[in-house]
């Protein structure tokens, strides 16, 4: 039987005070040479694509595959998130996409204000009399609610002509939806699939309500237009899809950094000792329910800042988009990549994302049979459930578990003491 004494292996020193138990004298980067790493090849990447592209570059790859590999980082952003709630903090949730949705719609709203606002300005610019700033909201309401056969702007509207404050929207909104609905479910204690079945109905809720036309964002019909960005109608989309490429990269460089440095920590260890023995944890004296609820936030705010990086590449956001199946993609992604490790979360979203690119967009040929044709098209989705089942049964450790393929030192684990060359986990167990 394992000890509830914090210093022994099971759980005192392997989580709460492993992490962290040796020296501080070297740089965090230094002390994780593999986030400095992921920050160099994403560096590498971004340059790459950008010289090869028709923006900056000499023209090899198309804009629009720019877009793809643009979208693909704001993905790996949201797998990171999921990875952090989930394979570090064992919180399965299937409400994540929400969030990001969340953040596409914050954006998209000053997007589609802004440049229906220059529309209508010059279309009213050659009447006799100068509009009145009331002549110019009617306008720009009825031009974008009147496919919902509405020509005022809703409550939710409000700010939507502040940039600002739409950005700031971008992360107070989602962040206070987490809190509240994090705060609810923990302090009730409701974990496992219970946690699960509850995020999802958050998320089914939300995407049932925004399909209403009255839910003041245009129900079926979305915010459309949001890769033109008001003010640069003459700057090219090629040029655009490099910028956007780059603020990606840039989020995703700093969301890894910021997920790395909150799990090697001691933080971090008591995340993970919440994901495998919650109870021991809180008897230990630890206030689980405020980590937990502090994850869930956090991950929640990464999540929506990645749909407002996304969602402008795209050009359309609708409610199908918050849809229950898409954050349970969202896991499936991160299964496959390897869930507990960061980079894993990376690689599975990268690969299933432009994987699902070429077999979705009719770029994998199809397999004739005689009696039957395959159509990848129609075929991905079960391709993927397919992948899903075989790596969680046989590979669970995904397609980041094959680093460990790969030659390491001697010796593994965290100190067991104070001092570097102390007795490690590894050397304990044997």
């Amino acid at each position: 039987m394992t000890s509830l004494n914090p210093s022994s292996p099971s759980l005192g020193s392997k989580y709460l005070g492993g992490a962290g138990a040796g020296p501080r004298s070297h740089s965090f980067i230094t002390r994780h040479p593999s986030v400095l790493i992921f920050i160099a090849a994403l560096a590498i990447f971004t340059i790459g694509v950008t010289i090869l592209a028709e923006g900056f570059g000499i023209g090899v790859i198309s804009t629009s595959f720019v877009k793809t590999l643009g979208k693909t980082l704001c993905l790996c952003m949201v797998a990171l998130a999921m990875d952090l709630v989930w394979g570090y903090c064992g919180i399965l949730s299937l409400g994540h996409m929400a969030f990001f949705g969340i953040g596409g719609y914050a954006i998209g709203m000053w997007l589609m204000y802004a440049r229906t606002e220059l529309i209508v300005v010059q279309s009213l610019a050659a009447a006799p009399l100068p509009p009145t700033s009331g002549e110019i909201s009617q306008g720009i309401a009825t031009q974008i609610f009147g496919v919902v056969g509405a020509s005022e702007f809703p409550p939710i509207w409000a700010f939507a002509h502040s940039l600002p404050l739409q950005l700031a929207a971008i992360v107070i909104v989602p962040g206070l939806l987490a809190l509240v609905f994090g705060w609810l479910a923990f302090r009730s204690r409701v974990t496992g699939v219970y946690l699960s079945i509850l995020t999802q109905a958050m998320t089914l809720a939300l995407s049932l309500y925004l399909f209403q036309n009255d839910s003041g964002l245009r129900g079926n019909n979305g915010l459309s237009g949001l890769q033109n960005l008001p003010g640069l109608n003459d700057t090219p989309q090629s040029t655009v899809s490099i910028w956007f490429l780059w603020a990606s990269a840039l989020a995703l460089g700093l969301a890894y950094l910021l997920c790395a440095w909150i799990v090697s920590g001691k933080f971090g260890s008591v995340i993970r000792a919440i994901r495998d023995d919650e109870a021991r944890v809180r008897f230990l004296g630890y206030s689980v329910e405020a980590y937990k609820l502090t994850i869930f936030t956090l991950t929640a705010v990464i999540a929506a800042v990645a749909g407002a990086l996304y969602y402008p590449q795209a050009g359309i956001i609708n409610p199908a988009e918050i849809a229950p199946i898409a954050s349970i993609y969202l896991a499936v992604w991160v299964a496959i990549g390897g869930r507990g490790r960061l980079y894993g979360a990376v690689i599975g979203a990268a690969f299933v994302s432009l994987v699902s690119t070429w077999f979705t967009g009719g770029q994998a040929p199809d397999i004739n049979l005689g009696f039957y044709t395959i159509s990848w098209v129609d075929w991905w989705t079960v391709l993927l459930g397919l992948s899903f089942v075989v790596v969680t049964l046989f590979a669970p450790k995904g397609i980041g578990g094959l680093f460990d393929m790969l030659p390491s030192p001697k010796r593994h684990g965290a100190d067991l003491g104070p001092d570097a060359g102390s007795l490690r986990e590894s050397e304990a167990d044997k």
